[in-house]
């Protein structure tokens, strides 16, 4: 179960093509979103009955509306003046800073009582919350929450949805807290069953991993999604048709040109490759095969102390053909020799099923010949077991002689991260 982050936009995107199909208590609004390429504009914008627009980032922010990022209730010209003035600007929230690069601009939703529901999956099952408190003070009145837990292979019933919302806001005595307001009426309690119970099929068909809509209000018997966040499960990819669809960077994370060229070599191939830099001046370069041992030395570098020196974290899995292989090690050995110094190069992997470790190695001895000159003040450990490993290893050594570079070689018969300890020790 991988959960990717999407943009607000996208989610709501989705998940109006499906709901549509499913229910007719559900109303989207339109929407547009706004980056320095693609400005406000659209027909909507133009009709009598939109005359005032809400603003706010699209960028995988959380509590916007408590850091005093939204615009609300704006006319048109206020809302491209609060853009033109924000859009690039840098903000911090909490600890992190970035910059603000894509907005999403919907019609002001004039409603009187904001509700809460979400989705979540774990490994058996999902849960469904819901609570009629939603809005920014959600959190404050988590007491308000019902639960409902659906296991992995089941379905909910509308029965189940109908007792689930009638039950939010109760205290465990029955009785409404103190803290919060009274349910929805009976008419709402309708709607919003009718609504949540096509939510999680929708949810569940498009293979979501996180849904929250916080707040949704009802205005004319239509359910109206005012705020959502949505996380995909990335590894159904193969399976489902998400138009337009991208993972953006979390708040504060631009990609570099290394990690975005990675990410499309990734994109575009049926193996796993991912780059992500923690220190370019670091002294520990691990490029590891697969996605367990990634985490297992990017541990171990951390338990030895040394967490700060880790300059990435990354892997490639899957059996990458050589030319992915190459292009991959090509990348993080160019970022690895662009300053001079004492760095050590982890080729490292447990022992591999299915992956050709001659073939992959194959792709890696290209880049490293290509960079010989640069690597001549840093040494490489490599420690790798698998098909064909013995014949990759070989090539290794082999490499090392023939480059004049210090290649320490290792198979299955070594712990799998004892050459960490070597490259510290180095």
């Amino acid at each position: 179960m991988a959960q990717k982050g999407i943009r607000e936009y996208y989610a709501k995107n989705l998940v109006e093509r499906k709901l549509s199909q499913l229910t007719s208590v559900a109303y989207f609004p339109p929407r547009a979103l706004v980056t320095q390429a693609t400005p406000l504009e659209g027909e909507w914008l133009a009709e009598t009955k939109i005359n005032k627009l809400v603003v706010k980032p699209d960028q995988l922010i959380g509590k916007k509306g408590k850091n005093n990022l939204m615009l609300l209730n704006a006319s048109l010209d206020q809302a491209r003046d609060f853009i033109k003035q924000n859009l690039g600007k840098e903000v911090t929230i909490g600890k992190t800073s970035g910059r603000l690069t894509h907005y999403l601009v919907e019609p002001f939703v004039k409603h009187e009582r904001e509700y809460y529901v979400a989705f979540k999956q774990s490994r058996d099952f999902d849960e469904i919350l819901y609570s009629p408190n939603g809005g920014v003070d959600i959190e404050e009145n988590w007491e308000s929450v019902a639960t409902l837990r659906v296991p992995v292979l089941g379905s909910a019933s509308i029965e189940q949805v109908k007792a689930l919302v009638a039950s939010a806001g109760k205290t465990s005595a029955g009785k409404t807290s103190a803290n919060n307001a009274s349910n929805a009426s009976e008419v709402e309690q309708k709607i919003i069953s009718e609504y949540i119970n096509a939510l999680y099929a929708v949810y569940k068909e498009l293979e979501f991993s996180f849904l929250e809509l916080n707040p949704f209000a009802i205005v004319d018997g239509k359910a109206i999604a005012l705020g959502m966040v949505g996380k995909l499960d990335d590894t159904a990819g193969f399976e489902q048709v998400w138009d337009g669809m991208e993972f953006p960077a979390p708040f504060g994370r631009d990609l570099t040109s290394e990690e975005a060229f990675v990410k499309q070599l990734d994109d575009n191939s049926g193996a796993s490759l991912k780059l992500t830099v923690l220190n370019p001046s670091g002294r520990i370069w691990p490029m590891v095969a697969g996605g367990g041992a990634s985490v297992v030395y990017a541990d171990t570098v951390v338990d030895l102390d040394y967490g700060k020196e880790l300059a990435l974290y990354g892997e490639y899995s899957g059996d990458p053909n050589e030319e992915e292989t190459y292009q991959y090690a090509k990348t993080l050995l160019g970022l690895m020799t662009r300053t001079p110094g004492r760095k050590a190069l982890l080729i490292g992997g447990g022992i591999a099923n299915f992956t050709d470790v001659a073939k992959t190695f194959a792709g890696i001895i290209r880049a490293l010949r290509e960079h010989a000159v640069q690597l001549k003040d840093k040494k490489i450990f490599v420690r790798r077991g698998g098909p064909n490993y013995a014949e990759g290893l070989a090539k290794m050594r082999a490499l090392g002689q023939e480059l004049g570079i210090e290649i320490e070689v290792y198979g299955p018969e070594t712990h799998m991260t004892a050459i960490v300890d070597k490259a510290i020790k180095w």
